[in-house]
Formats: C-alpha cells, structure tokens, sequence
C-alpha cells in the first residue's frame, strides 16, 4: 500500500537513477567519482573537481555495431581492472532490475557480453567475483557463474522455475522487504551464498488483460494476501567448483512459516550472518549460520510488542546487501527503538555485549558513513523539528554528543551521499522557500569545494516568497501533529474558501516535510491558490516521523482507525476557523492514502464532503500478508481489528461526493478493491463515480495521455463538486 509517486520538480543530482542498484559511484579512497555524460564515463577528482573521460563512448561501442552500449549502469572489480556495464534494462514490478551485462577489461579495450547464450536482457544483479574473474548473475530463476576468459557457463542452481526462485525473490519479499537481489559471493570466491524461495503454493492474483490482444488473457501474479502463509525460504551456499548446495539449518514455524529479510557473509568465507524474523515481525533474531555444517545458532535476540522494522526503512544502501562491521570483524553495527527511540548499537560478533553509540531523545533516520579510521559514524536526524533533516557524527566509542555538522544557517531538509572514508559528499538542501541546491563538500569541515551554493541560495532566499506556511494541530489526547497549509492568494478573511486535505496516514508516508515542493499537487490542472483552495496535509501517529517509537507504533493493530481519528480531530479544529467553508471540505489521496480517504468519508461524512481515493485498500483482508500482518497482526486472530480498519466496513455511511480511481492491472494493491466496494456501495444504494484505467498499474503512469487524462480528471471533479474561490 505503500506509494510511489515523485513530486513533479527537479532534484539537481548526479546520482544515477538506475538498479541495480542506484547511486553515486565513488572510488574505494573516496576522492573521486565516476558518472555518466553522453555514454561517457566520466571522473572526477576531489577536491580540484577536475573532471575527464575515463571511459569513452567508443570504447563501449561493440565491434560491428555503430552505437555504443546505452549504459544504465555500471560496476568495478576489485582491481579496478574491468568495468561490467549494465544495458537494455526490462522493468521487473517496481523497477528495472533485468538486462544485459557486458565486462570492458580497461587494460586490453576489450568488450565482452556476459550471458550471450541467455534470452536477451534476462540477466539480473551480475556481479564479478572478489578476484574479477568471473561474473555470477541469475537469469530465469537460476544462479549461473560465467568465466570471462574462456566465456564458459556453469549453472550454480537448475531446479528454479516461476514458483521455485533462486538467487532472487518472489513480489511480496521485494515489495515490502526490497529484497531483490538475492545471492553474494563468499568473500574469497569459491562460494556463493542464496536465497530460494518457494511461491508453489503461494494462491496467485490473476489480473485480466482486456485490450491487448484479440481475447482477453490472464497475468497471474503469486501474492500472498493477509492470513495466508509466507512464500517458504531456504538459505543455501553453492560450491562454485563442484555446484552443490549446502543448506543453512534455519528453524521456521511449521505452521505460521517466518521470514529472512537479511542474509551476508559474516566477514569470513566460513560463516553466513542471517536476520530471521517470525510471521508477525515482533521477533528478530540474529543467527551466525556454519557454511560447512549447516548450523545456525541465535547471537542477538530482540522483541517488540508491536513490529521490529527492516534496516533498509533507514539505511537504503542495504536495498542491494551488506553488512557493516567493526573492528575487524569483531561487532556488526545494528538499530533499535528499544530505548524508545532508533538509536545505532554496535553489537560483538558473539552477541554477548552492545555498546549504544548514539544518545538521546532523538531518532537515527539513516546511516551516512562509518569511519572507522577516524572513529566516527555520520548519520541523519532532526532532534528539533520532525520535518528537517540534518548531517550529524559521533563516535564510534559511544562516547560523547553527536555533533551537528550542517551549518546552522541551512535549515530545511539535508541529503547527503557521503565518500567511503567520509572526506567528501554531495549535499542537497532545500527546504519550503529554497529551491534544490546541490555542492559537493568536505568534511568534517562542511565547506563547500565547488562554490558556496548552499549559503549563497540561503542568503537570497526570501520566506515570504512561499505561500507554505507550517504549523502543529492537536489530536484529542493533546499531542501535537505537524502540519502544512497553502492559503488562497489575495486571502480575504471576511469570506469564506473551501479546504482540500491531502492524506496518507499510514506507516510508509510522511507529508510534512520542511523541501522544496512540499505542498505541491501534482494532480491538480492548475494553481490552486491562484484558483482560491486552502490546500493542507497533516502527519498523524503512526506515520513514519521522527518522534520516536511510540509516535510510530502506536497505531499497530490500529490502521484505519487511529490514524482517521487524528486526521478528523485535526479537520474539526480547522472548521472551526472563521473563514472556512463547511460545505465544501475535501479529501484526497492515493494508494494508503486513498484508503484513508474512503474512511474518511465514511466514517467522518459530516466533516468531509469530497473525496477522490486513488488505488486504494477498501478491504485490509485483501492486502499482502508482509505488510499488513506487520502493522495489524494475523487475521486468524485479529480479524476484528482488520475489519474495523477497512473502509469498506463504513460504506453505507457514505453522504458526500466520492470518485474511486484504480487501474486494472494494478498487482500492488489490486483491482479486486475497487470491485468489493463498489458492490457494496451499490447494496447501501449509494452514488458515486469510478474511473478504471485499462492495464494501469499502481502508478496509473503506463499509456498515451494517461497522466494528462487523470489530471484532468481530478481537477474537474475536484472544482465540480468542492468549487474554488472565496464566498
């Protein structure tokens, strides 16, 4: 239910939006990067940022061909002797995750395809081995190995099918675990560990495609919904010699079933490190897994009454692997709200001892770097103020303050993609009256080494010059929420504007965000200020803030419940102002955000009188089991809660005007909801409107004129029935 929609301005970056897996491409001392310009591959040079061609485009043209490869990616041996480059993606669910591979030797100019025998782009997450070799990669649902001297092919795996995945995952573990990339090289190249899933008996969603050919065709999907067991897994480790496998002994619940989101090598080539959680995700245990034997023993054991989140929720560079040990080896980095805020731990390999490294009433939002040389690990966080984001370090040792090192003048929202040995990074500012600004810095200094762009955008930076004003509301229990409104232009406060909210609510979104574009409407044809809207979003419990745990998780087993009761509390305060118009109130959201707009609407139909829900869930039975079992429970034996939650429980209390868009080819959140409340609707004898999109999945993005079409959609319904302008 989580959403994927990217606001409609331009973030200034170098960052290669490609997987796998995506981002800057540093050197190993981190005084230089490498990019891509016109299927160039360039770098540069810190801190002069002298930049020059290191790979031509004609030396990424094959022989015979006329066109150089278009480089989507690309990857280093550890030699820094071979490049393998990333062509001709395909799209797998979220993103392009399959395509062709081809290895440059930089010493001999020499271009080579890998897999040239496999159907074309098919290949997924090639990597070279440790000594650059050789290149693994997976190509329908088995692990091959290639040798890039004698282009000689050995399958690692044979058994894998579309129900037994090898070395990848199946929609649900990718979906909600990012897990995609599914096998690593033992750290001397002999072995490559895996996993195996096996989807055969997972029910599958069969979405029907009416308009692509002369009759209608089926596109089964496997989807566990809520209350049906996980896909089971297997951890093995293939001998690259011999192909046999060894497989880890991973205990599991031989009815309920359980999870590996994470599975590395345990910085040695005779040990696996493997997070295994329970079907509810409230028990995480670490295991150390003896590659030879089979063994796995539990070394760090953790608990939590409502959910333990993943480590790619706040470090992404886990998305695609790895593992961050300490002191060679001898403790592993982890997280933990279990002091009531995410803090960073470095826990012994033998998980007898912990040592807390970041302190106070504060959350850890992501990991920057570590540097272990210097003794210091640079993280983001925002003690103050829950919609900024800011650079921060301490050290390792646990002791001391954390030191902020973004200057104290650039308040807003602060991304950084830091060096591997934290000399420099790429800095991205903004916030709600400064447009994106990106400079590369040094640090710990934070002074900018290609200019001074992010003081000089903040000294001309004008606050008034945003109509984006920020404020906190109270629920009923008196805690405060963070809010954001645009008021209309020329405001007359002796007349009387209609409010548009825009809602997500759930824990995988945060609106109120102090960047750049914050409060724009992407969907709206138009300026809504111009046009005479108040426009405001609002961030109740249970969103992902940075207001600690019980802010975040207070709202387990409660979704469609406490988090529309805080957005109701907040609204009927904002109708009690002077210059807003009851009559015209309306709600908007897509994905978790449209389900939170159909309750809304019927659970609060006296307060909201509008309503376009996008891809929503009406039904939380009807979800994936990952994500919905982790925030709710199991509806074996919570069945009241999810039915309480769902929307289509309130249906028959629908008064206002409600308009439901989904696409038809939706494997996210699937078309089946639209379906179940649009019967039910129809039993309680209410009117509504719908739009189906043929095809379109959970972006509804796909086809000629689909955006523009659904823009003006949800422009015309919105200024029918919620009309702008003062009265």
């Amino acid at each position: 239910m989580k959403t994927y929609l990217f606001c409609l301005f331009l973030v200034i970056t170098v960052q290669l939006n490609a997987q796998p897996p995506n981002g800057i491409h540093w050197n190993k001392t981190g005084d230089a990067i490498f990019t891509l310009q016109d299927n160039n591959i360039i770098i540069t040079h810190f801190p002069e940022m002298k930049s020059s061609i290191f790979v031509s485009a004609a030396e990424l043209t094959p022989v015979g061909q006329q066109q150089p490869l278009p480089v989507r990616n690309f990857f280093f041996s550890n030699d820094n002797k071979k490049i393998l480059i990333y062509t001709h993606s395909k799209k797998v669910w979220r993103y392009d995750t399959r395509g062709d591979y081809w290895v440059l030797n930089l010493t001999t100019k020499k271009l080579t395809q890998i897999g040239k025998n496999k159907p074309a782009s098919s290949l997924m997450f090639a990597k070279f081995s440790p000594d650059g070799n050789k290149v693994a990669y997976v190509s329908q649902h088995n692990i091959y190995v290639e040798d890039i001297l004698t282009n000689s092919i050995k399958a690692l795996t044979t058994d894998g099918n579309q129900f037994l995945i090898n070395g990848t995952f199946d929609w649900a573990y990718e979906e909600e675990f990012f897990c995609r990339d599914g096998f690593r090289w033992s750290k001397d190249g002999s072995k490559i560990a895996y996993w195996q899933i096996n989807a055969k008996n997972t029910p599958t969603y069969l979405m029907i495609n009416n308009t692509d050919s002369s009759y209608p065709f089926v596109t089964p999907v496997e989807y566990p919904i809520a209350g049906i067991n996980p896909s089971p897994f297997k951890i093995g480790v293939v001998d690259v010699e011999s192909s046999k496998t060894k497989w880890m002994q991973i205990p599991t619940d031989p009815v309920l079933q359980s999870y590996v989101p994470r599975m590395e090598w345990a910085d040695n080539n005779e040990e696996l490190i493997v997070q295994h959680l329970n079907r509810k995700q409230n028990v995480s245990d670490i295991l150390l897994c003896n590659v030879k034997t089979g063994n796995s023993s539990v070394i760090y054991h953790e608990t939590d009454s409502a959910w333990i989140d993943i480590l790619a929720l706040w470090d992404e560079d886990y998305s695609y692997g790895g593992w961050d040990w300490l002191n060679n080896g001898k403790a592993f980095l982890w997280a933990s709200e279990k002091d009531g805020w995410r803090h960073l731990y470095s826990i012994s390999r033998d998980g007898k001892s912990e040592l807390k490294i970041t302190h106070g009433n504060f959350d850890v939002m992501g990991i920057s770097a570590i540097d272990q040389k210097n003794g210091y690990i640079y993280f983001l966080a925002s003690p103050f103020n829950a919609t900024q984001k800011y650079l921060y370090r301490t050290k390792l040792d646990g002791t001391g303050n954390a030191e902020r090192l973004t200057p104290e003048n650039q308040n807003g929202f602060n991304e950084y993609a830091v060096s591997p040995t934290a000399l420099f990074a790429e800095h991205i500012f903004s916030n709600h009256y400064t447009p994106y600004v990106r400079e590369w810095i040094s640090l710990p200094n934070h002074q900018g080494i290609d200019g001074n762009l992010v003081n000089e955008a903040v000294a001309k930076a004008n606050p008034a010059s945003s109509n984006v004003q920020f404020f906190t509301i109270k629920n009923r229990d008196g805690i405060a929420m963070d809010g954001w409104e645009v008021m209309p232009e020329h405001f007359d406060s002796t007349k009387k504007y209609p409010v548009v909210f825009y809602v997500y609510t759930e824990p995988w979104g945060q609106n109120v965000k102090d960047e750049f574009g914050t409060a724009y409407n992407f969907l709206y044809n138009g300026d809504m200020a111009k046009d005479g809207y108040i426009y405001i979003s609002i961030d109740n419990r249970g969103t992902p803030v940075p207001k600690g745990r019980e802010w975040r998780k207070c709202i387990y087993k409660k979704i469609g419940r406490l988090n529309i009761n805080d957005q109701a509390d907040a609204a009927k305060q904002i109708l009690q102002l002077p210059y807003v118009d009851t009559n015209r109130i309306a709600v908007w959201g897509w994905s978790g955000g449209g389900s939170a707009t159909q309750n809304l609407m019927f659970q609060y139909p006296n307060i909201y009188k509008t309503g376009i829900a996008i891809a929503g869930v009406a039904s939380q039975f009807t979800y994936d089991n990952i994500y919905q079992e982790r925030y709710m429970g199991l509806p074996q034996e919570d069945s009241a809660d999810f039915k309480a939650g769902s929307p289509i429980t309130y249906a028959k209390n629908l008064q206002g005007h409600l308009l439901l868009i989904h696409g038809t080819g939706d494997d996210n959140v699937h078309y089946k909801n639209m379906e179940l409340l649009v019967n039910e609707l129809i039993k309680d004898g209410k009117q509504f409107d719908m739009m189906s999109y043929p095809n379109r999945t959970h972006s509804i993005s796909e086809g000629a004129g689909t955006r523009d079409h659904l823009m003006h959609l949800y422009t015309r319904y919105l200024q029918q029935y919620c009309p702008p302008g003062p009265k």
